[in-house]
């Protein structure tokens, strides 16, 4: 749509404004047609009807942003909500045990061995539900990617560079170390 500006003595001067069906004529100050003065009531209303659109598109988009950035921060806080659930029983189970442990009998040792180990068990089932994986380095080659060398020693039963004992295991995320395992590496023995 062009708008026509005349000052007194002037040309009149188009300036540039969006599009509209068709193009106004121009005019005269005071010799506006009532047809031309019904159109361009129009065009402003059209005008103001898609300047509050844009206002309340404007509006929702920020809305959207800010409550986008408020779900991310609240994903990132409660991640690890439904791992813990999962373990709240084997803490359950771990009480119960230390109670049991406090009023037991001088031969109740072997009941709470029992008792333990099916608590660990428990809690390595939780751990690998959620994906954690045991890295095992006991006889395998020594692999820097997997595995943390924190001493070597020298033996002839095992060939050079293989883990001869484990000291700590290492675990995994499913593909992503979470800890190397600390190994002793095997060394030819000095001739």
């Amino acid at each position: 749509m062009k708008r026509t500006h005349t000052h007194a003595n002037e040309q009149p001067v188009a300036a540039e404004a969006p599009a509209a069906t068709e193009p106004l004529v121009p005019v005269e100050l005071g010799t506006v047609t009532p047809e031309q003065l019904t159109e361009l009531k129009e065009r402003a209303a059209k005008a103001d009807e898609h300047w509050d659109r844009l206002l309340r598109t404007t509006a929702d988009f920020d809305n959207f942003k800010k409550r986008a950035v408020r779900e991310k921060q609240d994903a990132i806080k409660f991640a690890n909500e439904s791992l813990l659930q999962k373990l709240l029983p084997v803490l359950d189970s771990l009480d119960m045990a230390l109670a049991a442990a406090r009023n037991a009998k001088p031969d109740a040792a072997e009941s709470l061995q029992a008792g333990v180990s099916m608590i660990s068990q428990q809690f390595r089932s939780v751990l690998a539900g959620a994906g954690l994986e045991e890295v095992d380095a006991t006889g395998k080659a020594f692999d820097p990617n997997l595995h943390e060398a924190v001493a070597q020693r020298e033996t002839a039963e095992a060939p050079e560079g293989q883990v001869v004992e484990q000291l700590r295991k290492g675990y995994k995320l499913r593909e992503r170390l979470l800890r190397p395992a600390s190994v002793i590496v095997a060394r030819h023995p000095a001739s």
